[in-house]
């Protein structure tokens, strides 16, 4: 249920956030820059330098959660807002840059950007202190299967502080006796087939009851669907993922400038690295191999060699088990830990075989294991496979290929270019996160489908 007192009051908080980002950028424009361009501007083009800094800044904002004060941990927002303000700080300096004609005082922007830095990390704990002090946790009921470590959740990502869980019960329990939940803020509906979650989700609506839904594949499917006036009765139709002309045009497009500028920018980088890849051991820079793109399609995907040369002499397909994982060489270690060991692939993508953003591309015989206890892992083929996608951008803590799988089908059963910017420019988010980079330990790798109960995937 919508309560206004709490929606005011972030409200208001984010509003102050932005004030405190903007007001630096503003004070150094009109102090600074705003009388020493070429052709200064009347009072209005000076509004519109500040009002173009303060969309980007809520825009970076929203991709990065940089307003999620209830979720994020202390760490995770100071993370955010910093990473935000960075960001469209350097944007407006190349803006700057371009209005001046020439390459414009950094000392200015750097006394703005260390201002704004403070005063963003002195707003994320006063945020927080404010939000747990005024909204005490919701009262929690949580619904969900035996195969469903639902309060392990909570307890990973500290959630104590936003929902107090008061009932946890299996679906069958609840919908005996639906009364039981009245009390409740919130309940949370998870991995629950259709009779019994539309039974209880009634109830919650009807009753003014927050409800979380943590969807199954054909949930996520049937978020795609299209709606269609057909017999003067509500229909909506569902089909396999299809790009229209123009989006496909313009993804395509996308993947060639980003991949070509790509290459070129970071081409310093990619001699470095090759040179210290050949200096190492002697054995060949790149490592090629065989991944699934759209439509069961095989290709040669490119990549930095990490590990040994003799890595797989035995011919079986490992997953990384990370850090720990001892075929990974000295500079393997550090490359794949700043993700520069993915950049070859940007050759892929200018070929055509990858799009900047999709489901990653698995290894045939790995993706071979997970169908055998989940066969809608297929499904993710409906796009082409990604340098980036959904699952690498959100799935931080979510390793096992059922969690991936449905993320990777949010992505599919939406297509939008603007969907496609929005992941792209939160991978920039991810980049130093530890947990993002970690491998999967040998034992860990777990699938489950929707009829069956969890089953290990071994070698």
């Amino acid at each position: 249920m919508k309560n206004p007192k709490h929606d005011i009051g972030c409200r208001l908080m984010k509003l102050l956030v932005i004030i405190l980002a903007v007001a630096p950028f503003a004070a150094c424009w009109h102090f600074y820059f705003a009388d020493r361009i070429p052709m200064p501007y009347f009072s209005r083009g000076n509004w519109v330098m500040i009002a173009i800094y303060a969309v980007l800044y809520v825009n970076f904002a929203r991709i990065y959660d940089a307003f999620w004060i209830s979720v994020n941990s202390a760490s995770d927002l100071v993370y955010s807002q910093c990473l935000t303000v960075l960001i469209s700080d350097a944007i407006m300096f190349m803006i700057i840059w371009l209005v001046n004609h020439y390459f414009p005082a950094i000392v200015p922007c750097l006394i703005a950007l260390a201002v704004q830095l403070v005063l963003v990390i002195i707003w994320s704990a006063v945020a927080r202190k404010w939000y747990f002090s005024v909204f005490p946790p919701a009262e929690t009921a949580v619904v969900y299967t035996r195969r469903s470590d639902v309060p392990g959740l909570f307890r990973t990502y500290k959630l104590e502080n936003k929902f107090n869980v008061k009932l946890t019960i299996d679906p069958e329990s609840c919908v005996k006796d639906l009364e039981q939940l009245k009390d409740f803020k919130v309940v949370f509906i998870c991995d629950v087939h259709s009779h019994e979650r539309n039974l209880i989700l009634k109830y919650c609506i009807a009753n003014g009851i927050s409800v979380y839904l943590l969807p199954r594949i054909g949930d996520i499917i049937l978020s795609g669907a299209r709606k269609v006036h057909m017999f003067h009765l509500p229909v909506i139709r569902v089909g396999r993922r299809s790009l229209s002309p123009e989006g496909a045009v313009a993804k395509r497009t996308l993947d060639i400038l980003c991949s070509a500028l790509g290459l070129l920018v970071l081409s310093p980088v990619m001699l470095i690295t090759a040179i210290a890849i050949k200096a190492t051991d002697g054995g060949p820079v790149f490592y090629k191999q065989e991944r699934l793109t759209k439509n069961g399609k095989r290709f040669k995907v490119w990549k930095f060699r990490s590990m040994r040369v003799d890595a797989e002499k035995d011919g079986v397909a490992r997953l990384s088990s990370g850090d720990k994982d001892d075929r990974i060489t000295p500079v393997g270690r550090f490359i794949r830990k700043v993700r520069i060991d993915e950049l070859p692939q940007l050759f892929n993508i200018l070929g055509g075989s990858m799009s900047l953003v999709g489901p990653r591309p698995e290894r045939p015989e790995i993706a071979a294991q997970y169908e055998e206890i989940l066969p809608e892992f297929k499904l993710r083929l409906q796009a082409k496979a990604g340098l980036t996608g959904y699952a690498q951008v959100y799935g931080k803590y979510n390793t096992t290929p059922y969690d991936k799988l449905q993320m990777d089908l949010m992505y599919i059963a939406n297509p939008s270019f603007l969907e496609d910017l929005r992941i792209i420019m939160a991978t920039i988010k991810i980049l130093f996160v530890p947990e993002s980079t970690e491998g999967v330990a040998e034992g860990q790798i777990t699938a489950q489908s929707e009829e069956k109960e969890p089953v290990g995937v071994g070698k």
